[in-house]
Order: structure tokens, then C-alpha cells, then sequence
């Protein structure tokens, strides 16, 4: 079994698994890059948790996180 390093990830969270009035159920953490390419064009993005999905709304504040993305997230070597 190989570990993967991402390579300087700079994230913010993005809705997926939306509910029946189309709102989100969570947000996922994405490389910022990512975004703006799927909200223009579609394509899907990989959240830190490997959700896949393309971007289609943008988190409020108090928003739900994904759990495993803030983990993930909260992990990852911060600058010092």
C-alpha cells in the first residue's frame, strides 16, 4: 500500500448530496483551482474525502462540512 501527498492544497468547502429543494446536505473540501473550472465548465472536482462531484453551489456560513474532509483538512501540514 502506497501514501499519496497532495501537493499544496489550497481548499474550501463545495455542496454535494443536495436534498429534494436542491440545498445541500454538506459541503466538501476542494482545491480551490478546481472550483471555478467546474462551476464554468462542469467538470467534476475531488473533495479531500474523494467525493466526486461538480461544483453547483457555494457553502454559507454554518453551513454542514463533511466530516471526513475536515479531518482530512485539519490534518494536512499548515504554513509555519
Amino acid at each position: 500500500m502506497s501514501t499519496q501527498t497532495l501537493p499544496e492544497v489550497d481548499t474550501r468547502p463545495e455542496g454535494t448530496d443536495t436534498t429534494g429543494d436542491d440545498t445541500p446536505k454538506m459541503f466538501h473540501y476542494v482545491r480551490k483551482d478546481k472550483i471555478t473550472e467546474s462551476a464554468v465548465t462542469g467538470k467534476m472536482v475531488v473533495a479531500l474525502c474523494g467525493e466526486v462531484f461538480p461544483v453547483t453551489r457555494s457553502p454559507k456560513p454554518g453551513s454542514p462540512v463533511c466530516p471526513e474532509c475536515k479531518r482530512i483538512y485539519q490534518n494536512l501540514p499548515g504554513d509555519e
